[in-house]
């Protein structure tokens, strides 16, 4: 089981397709080789950036064992697979299969049709499904704005602190900072919060977070580690500039359409992951060219991955 807290640049991946819409797991070796080159210390397969809700079961299991194949001996990457959230058994499931596969994490967010009621009943989902891989550390993803389970995270703390052994922390992905300091403090900083705001990454450094998990560190990486070296020096002006570069970068996601704009990025790096499947809307080649004009004008290629 991973026992320490992790730290660094968590990438997100996004799941590779072909041109008709299917896996195209052979990109993925040279994926996690261009991660590796970029110093990202880890993945999160199978999450919002890698369209998890779109994938059948058995594409979660072969994402997922194509990613454990490559990383299982590689004990400087960590390897974390998002189970789902709507479908509990299936969940404790996967969380089987990724447990036998070697998977360093194994993560569960809220579900976002039958929700549940309160804190109370997510921690016993938490149970279910943490139970179901023992060996395994397990993370909350608190993403609220997608699942609609917008409860304090630290009463969900509250509730599994002791009852779920290897419950070793959560990805974030709110803006609620009061939230997040209260759960990086809860229990003498015993558990592992990682922060998935991309944009927002200078504000966590600041309360002491030492782990991020997002989908810009696939194609930018080296900004934000530029920007947490800034940050750890005490160069607030430069660390400032280079959230600011990330914010622009980020913008342009919202200029043309959203979450799929993010492989439009993966293109510009040289890896060509496909389209997102429906309902996610995808660029036009029209809206590409555009795009990349907008990418120049950033200076994209000075920070970019490699």
């Amino acid at each position: 089981m991973l026992n320490q807290k992790i730290s660094g640049l968590i990438a997100a991946p996004f799941t590779p397709f072909d041109e008709n819409g299917e896996l195209n797991l052979e990109l993925i070796p040279q994926y996690y080789a261009m991660l590796k080159r970029n110093r990202v210390t880890g993945a999160f397969i199978c999450g919002s950036t890698g369209e998890g809700v779109s994938l059948t079961f058995e594409e979660k299991v072969a994402v997922m064992t194509a990613w454990a194949r490559l990383t299982k001996e590689d004990n400087a990457f960590t390897l974390m697979m998002l189970l789902g959230g709507t479908n509990i058994k299936e969940c404790q499931q996967l969380a089987r299969l990724a447990e036998h596969a070697g998977v360093d994490v194994v993560s569960f967010t809220s579900p976002s049709y039958f929700k549940p009621a309160n804190v109370d009943q997510l921690a016993k989902c938490c149970v279910e499904i943490a139970s179901a891989a023992p060996n395994t550390a397990f993370y909350y993803y608190h993403i609220p704005v997608l699942t609609g389970g917008n409860f304090p995270m630290i009463d969900l703390l509250k509730k599994i602190d002791g009852v779920i052994p290897n419950f070793k922390g959560i990805k974030y992905t709110h803006e609620d900072f009061m939230d997040f300091l209260s759960c990086l403090n809860y229990a003498d900083r015993k558990y592992d919060m990682l922060w998935g705001r991309d944009e927002n990454m200078l504000s966590a450094l600041v309360l002491g977070n030492k782990g991020a998990v997002g989908s810009t560190y696939n194609y930018a990486a080296p900004l934000y580690l530029e920007l947490i070296e800034a940050y750890d020096r005490g160069d607030l002006e430069k660390a400032n500039a280079l959230q600011q570069q990330s914010i622009d970068m980020i913008s342009l996601l919202g200029k043309y359409g959203g979450i799929s704009v993010g492989k439009s990025y993966m293109k510009l790096i040289g890896l060509d992951c496909g389209a997102f499947r429906l309902p996610v809307k995808n660029i036009s080649a029209e809206q590409f060219e555009l795009f990349k004009s907008d990418v120049n004008k950033l200076n994209f290629q000075t920070f970019c991955a490699q």
